[in-house]
């Protein structure tokens, strides 16, 4: 019978099948004795029987199993449970996904279940949660997508109309990706007033005050400074959009810089040791060929030792580390040392420029020197630094420093928007030869034509193609670049600008101390988070972009001079809350200049200007803290932090854990209370495809969270499993790590699904679906037989485990759990030795009533362990109980709080004795399957067994004599004796099959000779023979326990005849 329930056959095939056996037997013909009852009508008795009825279908249809349940169990739970439960308040801080295209298997469908689970968990345990969903709906790739359907460049169209479509383009996004996330069963109130998006003006206005602290608390600056620069993006970028490859390849060069020998400043011993030389040049090794042009000076380390070396090949002077010479020999070939000097003798000697071969008639605006500095090292190159503040962190602070940047405009840079060379290279090229290099990109073909170029004017050494770790884009995936970055890169009518950038090392300290308070989940990602906290210094929150929240910067035209500061900021942003933040753009600048700033005789409208600079999206979204402020109100500081849990992939690190970190930490601390955003945080790895790669529309191996659900085109290949199966998946895997999703891979979960489904049918069908014990009393624990016990012992084991690894978000342990309980206590134990007593016995016996009142409490339990994975599931038994006609109606099932199992059910002696007898039960099981296979028998009842121990092996007897009928239940056989000695007729018997097996045997260590230790058990010798049923077969239950002169058993006669 348990076949009849995992397979699928209908109610009205279950009497043939029930011909078998109530069990999982062959339906060979019985024995020669049973021939008398085996004449009887086979029908007879088949409406006295207590088959199982249920309206739970065998099969799930998506259709019918979870969509008529996802309103009452998403939106409208969300709001029950708001409204009427009574536990502490947890909070669920939802982290913004962005509003762009169908939702994806990582960081939407696998983020989305996990943190649904353990809201569901907490409501089901009765606490009061919040969890508000949200779009991130600024930045960049929105921009990109609307300027692709317009067909046009940025530079083509106006702001308004890029600004118009993004945001169009951003609600329809946020409606696509709603539908989907309600399709997975996440329970929340998914109405416009209840989720958030970053673009909303209360979102955009709450961001703006943030920024205010922040700004009145000294932590905004503007600066002129490089920054990492994405051509693909055309935006500058922060570290934590950055991503770094290791494969990169870049084409670098050694080349030689010739030295001024008639110049001023060449220190004695240098010149002594060139005064013979017509030429002597330093070497310079880069990475970045195409920042040569920007060249304003070679750094050396004043404590390295340096060496004049003659090429043998070339009859060149070079100067390198003399560290590096050796280093250097494929470079280098065959060298002879002329002399060494310390770093500090080559500082300020003056060098030609680089290019001065092909631009003889231009003046150079610099006089070219070598420069002193402690981050030139001996670990790699030459020793010696090429130095272009616009294109580099440390050459910039190098210059600034010396004093030798007087105003933005001392910084040469010859790179445009588009990473391209701009027609500014012809400074220190000429016209001529810039032809060469203008309008071709830096990084391709832009860096071969500048080595041709250093190849055709002789100061190029070696170029060497080197394979090295570099940054990228994260969201184009291409590579970046160092820039010194002007607005006029983007807008043609404004002056040079510098950036915004956010004081990090002010309150690092703070925001370390703060993690000290976080738990993490895995543990391992603490160490991630504080790194990248603990490395950065400052945060560049400046973008040139159109679409984003405006950094509400007045410049004063005539000395470009930035107003920002808090009486500024208060009367801005008080036209900005009134009249929204699109009036940044649009409306006059006199609308935003504060009065004091009003001078007579001044007209603001062309004294001052707006910033066109948007903030860095994750200011946006890490902003989104501030939404919890209502919600915790004064609690905020008893509590110390915000939300919860905040549950993101691992890239959050440098992403939105981070930015709410420090923007929580930055306002908090200048309003004088330190809240830290959030109390724990958990990470989730990637989904990768069954081969271990990451998932890519152009690899074609990407997995559609909506093709699982609803199933894809051809669904035979691609079925509709519907939402459980992708939530049983999310929770059974090790989400905290990368994890693997293909067909293979679902097609077991379903299979997963259907056994735990069936399990409950299988109860649903003996209960009733609940009416079975309406009328009937329930049985107490006393009144329960071994195997009640036992599966109520192991019940509790599955409660309070659960209980346990849900708090720890660790839901394999809790999938794992129910489903062993399911598939082995249950399917292959329980429900086996059960199906006799249940379809057979008097409805109301004692026995039959204990086993209901354990899968009773059994099927309560379970719904409550399995309800925040696979909450459709959950819901349609909690219908079927019911018994109700509309599943979209009624309460839900997480309406009702999850109760703990009573520990009087705790029972480890009854755990302690099903274990021997399972041990027994595995000896008789192999037994009874060798008879089958010599064909002695067809089903297990037509054989009885025999257990042979000694009269003194008490502690073993009392426990088989305690089990009295319970042992033919367990073993499914139709009789069990205990006896001392041989049985006297088996000489007699047509097959008899035997084994043994050591019972409550003890452990000893014995010493041996020669030997270390050996093991030796010692212990009761229980001989297990097998053999044919003594009595006929019952043609009601098909046990073979009737005597040849009655109709039927003792216990079908007392059931009553039909």
């Amino acid at each position: 019978m348990s076949d009849i329930w995992r397979h699928g056959c209908q109610f009205s095939s279950v009497l043939k099948a029930c011909r078998k056996g109530w069990r999982t037997f062959s339906s060979a013909p019985a024995s020669a004795s049973g021939s008398q009852s085996s004449t009887l009508d086979k029908k007879a008795y088949s409406k006295s029987l207590l088959l199982p009825k249920t309206k739970l279908s065998l099969w799930s249809d998506p259709s019918k199993s979870e969509e008529p349940f996802r309103n009452k169990s998403c939106t409208e739970l969300y709001r029950w449970q708001w409204e009427n439960a009574e536990g502490p308040l947890f909070i669920l801080h939802d982290g913004p996904p962005y509003a762009n295209g169908h939702l994806h298997m990582a960081g939407h469908a696998l983020n989305k279940i996990v943190k649904d689970v353990i809201i569901r968990y907490n409501v089901l345990i009765g606490n009061k949660v919040h969890y508000t969903p949200g779009w991130d709906c600024h930045g960049l790739p929105i921009e990109n997508k609307v300027l692709g359907q317009l067909g046009k460049d940025q530079r083509q169209v106006d702001s308004k109309t890029i600004r118009d479509a993004a945001k169009a383009f951003a609600e329809q996004e946020v409606q696509r990706q709603r539908g989907e996330f309600s399709q997975l069963g996440i329970m929340a109130d998914w109405s416009r007033d209840t989720t958030y998006r970053t673009m909303d003006h209360t979102y955009e206005m709450r961001q703006l005050q943030i920024f205010k602290s922040m700004v009145e608390a000294g932590l905004i600056y503007r600066h002129y400074r490089p920054v990492h620069y994405s051509p693909s993006s055309r935006s500058a970028l922060a570290e934590a959009e950055l991503s770094y490859k290791d494969d990169h390849v870049s084409h670098s060069v050694y080349v030689a810089f010739s030295l001024n020998l008639k110049a001023e400043g060449m220190r004695p011993m240098l010149r002594k040791l060139l005064h013979d030389k017509f030429e002597a040049h330093l070497l310079v090794w880069t990475t970045t060929p195409w920042t040569l042009t920007a060249n304003m000076g070679v750094a050396v380390h004043p404590e390295l030792k340096y060496s004049i070396i003659n090429q043998k090949k070339t009859g060149r002077i070079l100067i390198v580390g003399s560290e590096r010479v050796y280093d250097l020999t494929d470079i280098l070939g065959e060298v002879e040392e002329i002399g060494q000097v310390d770093g500090s003798e080559l500082v300020d000697c003056v060098y030609h420029p680089l290019f001065s071969q092909v631009a003889k008639d231009i003046s150079y605006p610099y006089t070219l020197k070598v420069l002193p500095s402690a981050h030139v090292t001996a670990d790699s190159g030459t020793g010696l630094v090429h130095c272009a503040p616009a294109h580099g962190a440390e050459d910039y602070l190098l210059f600034r420093n010396l004093g030798l940047l007087t105003t933005d405009k001392s910084m040469l840079c010859h790179v445009d928007a588009d990473g391209r060379f701009s027609g500014k290279v012809t400074e220190v090229l000429g016209e001529s030869a810039a032809k060469a290099l203008v309008g071709k990109e830096v990084l391709k073909d832009g860096g071969k034509a500048i080595s041709e170029m250093l190849g055709d004017t002789g100061v190029l050494v070696k170029v060497q193609k080197i394979r090295h770790r570099y940054p990228y884009d994260w969201k184009t995936d291409r590579p970046i670049i160092m820039l010194r970055v002007l607005s006029h890169f983007f807008r043609r009518d404004l002056l040079a600008t510098s950036q915004w950038f956010a004081d990090l090392d002010s309150i690092k300290e703070d925001a370390l101390k703060a993690l000290d308070e976080v738990s993490f989940f895995p543990v391992i990602s603490r160490r991630r988070l504080q790194s990248f906290v603990q490395t950065r210094s400052e945060w560049c929150i400046s973008r040139q972009r159109v679409w984003g929240v405006p950094i509400p910067a007045l410049y004063h035209i005539d000395t470009d001079t930035a107003v920002m500061d808090g009486a500024s900021l208060t009367h801005i942003l008080s036209v900005l809350d009134e009249k929204g933040t699109a009036h940044w753009w649009d409306g006059p600048v006199e609308d935003f200049v504060p009065p004091h700033l009003h001078k007579e005789g001044e007209d603001p409208a062309i004294t001052y200007r707006k910033g066109t600079d948007t903030m860095d999206v994750w200011f946006d979204s890490g902003s989104s803290w501030s939404m919890l402020r209502d919600v915790v109100g004064d609690e905020a500081e008893k509590r110390g932090y915000y939300a919860d849990v905040c549950v993101e992939g691992s890239d959050q690190h440098r992403g939105w854990f981070q930015s709410q970190l420090l923007t929580a930490v930055a306002a908090t601390k200048v309003e004088g209370k330190a809240v830290r955003p959030y109390n724990h945080l958990i990470t989730h790895g990637m989904v990768l495809d069954p081969v271990g790669k990451k998932m890519s529309k152009s690899v074609g191996n990407i997995i559609s969270p909506m093709t699982v659900i609803t199933g894809g085109k051809d669904k035979k290949k691609e079925p509709a499993y519907g939402a459980d199966v992708l939530r049983l998946w999310a929770a059974t895997v090790e989400y905290w790590n990368d994890v693997s999703l293909g067909s293979n891979v679902l097609a077991q979960c379903a299979e997963s699904l259907r056994k735990i489904r069936n399990s409950a049918r299988f109860i649903l069908g003996n209960l009733e679906d609940g009416r079975a014990l309406v009328e009937l009393p329930r049985v107490k624990q006393e009144e329960m037989n071994l195997a009640d016990r036992y599966v109520m012992h192991e019940l509790c084991k599955v409660d309070k485990l659960a209980r346990e690894a849900y708090p720890t978000y660790n839901f394999a342990k809790v999938v794992n759990v129910l489903s062993n309980f399911t598939n082995v206590t249950l399917s292959s134990l329980y429900f086996d030795i059960t199906k006799d007593c249940l379809y057979a016995d008097a409805r109301d016996s004692a026995e039959r009533r204990a086993i209901l009142t354990v899968l009773e409490q059994v099927l309560r339990t379970m719904v409550s362990v399995m309800a925040p994975v696979v909450p459709h599931l959950a819901e349609e038994i909690h219908y079927t109980l019911s018994r109700g006609d509309d599943p979209s109606s009624g309460s839900s099932v997480f309406t009702k709080k999850w109760e703990p199992m009573p520990s009087e059910w705790e029972d480890p002696s009854a755990e302690k004795d099903m274990n021997h007898l399972l041990r027994v039960r595995t000896v008789v099981l192999n037994l009874l399957e060798k008879a089958r296979s010599n064909k002695s028998i067809g089903s297990s009842l037509e054989a009885d067994v025999e257990l042979v121990l000694p009269e003194d092996a008490a502690e073993p007897l009392d426990l088989l004599r305690r089990g009295g009928d319970f042992l033919k239940t367990l073993f499914i056989v139709s009789d069990v004796s205990i006896i001392h000695e041989e049985p006297e007729d088996r000489a007699s018997l047509s097959w008899t099959h035997e084994d043994s097996i050591e019972l409550f045997g003890k452990l000893f260590c014995v010493h041996l000779k020669y030997l270390d230790i050996d093991l030796v058990i010692l212990g009761h010798n229980l001989r297990v023979l097998v053999r044919p049923a003594k009595l006929e077969k019952c043609p009601r239950c098909w046990t073979f326990t009737r005597r040849e002169k009655d109709k039927l058993c003792g216990r079908c006669s007392e059931v009553g005849e039909v």
